[in-house]
């Protein structure tokens, strides 16, 4: 059969396995002096037409539903408020979704939870995603690296070498020397129960890191294992994701984050401040502390195909350098 998109021929492409989609799809009605509509269930219309051009611009149906109306597509977000723009208002779904989409403040707002909402009763399903884009092909830093991917040397890919929605393990053993001055040193009890970095002075530290995919998200996991003497292991924990490009977020507990760019300077890999931010449902949320906290650096410079050495600081406007951890890792398993 020979799909043709005709003018005003309205296309509601959807995930077939998500209740919330699918009573989307059935109940949306667009306004009959706009066109008409069509919808495709993506899980099973792999070979469509519709769904080479999706992939060729690379719209992932997992974070989103796509309606495409012959010229533009919108994609997630976008795609609701088309909906309440141009969906009909007969029908309890159609007049609610034009009430809570009709702001696009609004809609950027409530879309996230939605999200959140559709892939928790996918796993609770346990229903598979769709990914159209293949992203389990690619490593997860291979987009945040861009261009300088393949400049990067082996001990750094096989670092980074973790792929989203997998349950990849890369394993680093190593020793850091752990500086901490004052009046950094005054918040080592806040600082272990809001997750953070440890708060010590000393030098050769055993130091175990696991870089952990997970099979339901794009995050990059870091478990950080510190055995420091006289002490029980310091265990510090955090996760990686990808806003756009080369930011990347990396979240402490109670939804904290520090915001780097990750760029290769063709000897080093540089993570450069970029601000904090607080991850609240979806969202994530500028906060100004730098002046509280500084600003955040770090390094890593390859030295063989399995070894690699690094320097994580933070460095304040007023009082300087208050934090530094470096030291030498290798690459045990991966």
């Amino acid at each position: 059969m020979t799909h043709k998109f005709q003018h005003k021929e309205i296309w509601f492409v959807y995930d077939g396995e998500c209740l919330l989609c699918k009573n989307a799809a059935l109940a949306l009605r667009i306004k009959e002096d706009y066109g008409s509509l069509n919808i495709l269930n993506a899980r099973h219309e792999q070979g469509h037409p519709l769904m080479d051009k999706i992939n060729e611009r690379a719209f992932d149906l997992d974070e989103g539903m796509i309606i495409y109306d012959g010229s533009d597509f919108f994609h997630g977000k976008d795609a609701l408020q088309f909906m309440a723009r141009y969906g009909d208002s007969r029908g309890v779904f159609n007049l609610a979704n034009k009430a809570l989409f009709w702001s696009g403040t609004l809609t950027k707002v409530i879309y996230p939870w939605l999200r959140g909402v559709r892939n928790a009763l996918l796993r609770f399903n346990k229903v598979e995603r769709i990914d159209n884009l293949a992203l389990k092909n690619e490593p997860i830093f291979k987009s945040i690296f861009g261009d300088s991917w393949s400049d990067l040397p082996p001990v750094i890919k096989k670092h980074y070498a973790n792929h989203p929605y997998t349950n990849d393990v890369t394993k680093v053993e190593g020793t850091l020397d752990v500086m901490c001055k004052s009046p950094l040193k005054y918040l080592s009890l806040l600082m272990k129960v809001m997750g953070q970095i440890p708060i010590r002075n000393e030098q050769s530290v055993p130091v175990t890191v696991c870089f952990d995919s997970d099979e339901h998200t794009k995050y990059f996991h870091f478990s950080r294992r510190f055995r420091f003497k006289d002490q029980k292991p310091y265990l510090f924990y955090s996760r990686m994701l990808q806003l756009k490009d080369n930011q990347v977020i990396e979240l402490m507990r109670f939804g904290l984050g520090w915001k780097m760019r990750y760029t290769w300077d063709g000897q080093k890999v540089i993570l450069k401040h970029d601000g904090y931010a607080l991850s609240l449902f979806g969202h994530f949320i500028p906060v100004p502390l730098t002046l509280l906290m500084g600003k955040g650096y770090a390094e890593e410079i390859p030295i063989d195909d399995k070894t690699f050495s690094m320097i994580t600081n933070i460095t304040h406007p007023w009082w300087g350098k208050l934090y530094e951890y470096k030291g030498q890792f290798m690459i045990v398993e991966d």
